[in-house]
């Protein structure tokens, strides 16, 4: 048996009776990745955002915005769902890089819009396939009445912009060590970390944090997703997990794809740290 394909395999077996699909991408740094339908089409949800926060900074890059400029709270960005601005009435006015982490900490709706509007939409697109993702699209504003859908990507699209943001190759070193910290604060890891010990995760029981992740998360009626990148002791990796085609659209902590998903991320966290930062031998 090809050692090299050991994980892979009990990941293939891991999820065999999930009811849903999943895909996966991996990448250690070390010259192994781990992909199953990487080019497979998923609806984004809020995993998105981390492209809209990569064109924005890019832009910021490229002198056209600023970090400081002020944005409006306006009517037509108000919309229902995950977020605090939600509970302000139109009228308050943000910096953009305030509004910009509330979209990706508490990935607020009405932050999002607010930096599609200032960004427009056909930049952040352009500013997409710039960055090499050929199959993420961003279709609309937020806004459930009017769109069935919000955007579409696929699990290599979304794991090479952390691949490169580890690498300091996305925009520049500046720029994307200022997004690893925004995406560092992000609440919501239901996925990603749910199965981790939370002896490694947390400082009171250790003398420092030994595990500290970077994500953005993302649900809807069709979808359960997570990526981000896993700073270990011996390094870095980047795992990414899209899902569909599932039969419970419910939200709730135990939906099986949450928990399919935190038992993948637990298999390669513990195969990681077992061969000290590698995937594969």
């Amino acid at each position: 048996m090809d050692v090299r394909f050991t994980l892979e395999k009990r990941i293939q077996a891991e999820i065999m009776s999930y009811d849903g699909k999943m895909g996966i991408y991996l990448n250690d740094f070390h010259g192994n990745e781990i992909a199953l339908g990487q080019d497979e089409k998923y609806e984004t949800a809020s995993t998105i955002k981390t492209f809209i926060l990569a064109c924005l900074f890019d832009e910021v890059e490229k002198g056209n915005k600023s970090l400081e400029d002020l944005v409006e709270y306006k009517e037509e960005h108000v919309v229902e769902g995950s977020g605090v601005l939600a509970a302000l009435e139109p009228g308050a006015v943000l910096r953009v890089k305030d509004a910009a982490v509330f979209m990706i900490i508490v990935s607020d709706n009405v932050a999002t819009n607010m930096m599609i509007d200032y960004l427009g939409l056909d930049t952040i697109n352009r500013c997409i396939k710039e960055l090499g993702c050929d199959h993420t699209v961003l279709y609309n504003p937020i806004h459930f009445e009017q769109y069935k859908r919000l955007g579409t990507s696929t699990p290599g699209d979304y794991g090479s912009i952390f691949t490169r943001l580890v690498k300091g190759e996305l925009i520049s070193q500046e720029a994307d060590a200022a997004m690893l910290e925004i995406l560092k604060k992000q609440h919501y890891n239901s996925m990603i970390t749910k199965n981790f010990p939370p002896v490694y995760m947390d400082s009171d029981n250790t003398d420092e944090i030994l595990i500290t992740v970077a994500s953005k998360s993302g649900s809807m009626d069709a979808c359960r997703n997570d990526g981000g990148i896993v700073f270990t002791p011996y390094g870095p990796y980047v795992i990414v997990m899209f899902h569909k085609e599932f039969s419970d659209a419910m939200y709730y902590p135990a939906h099986p794809a949450t928990v399919f998903g935190a038992r993948v991320s637990r298999m390669v966290l513990d195969q990681f740290l077992a061969l000290e930062g590698r995937l594969c031998l």
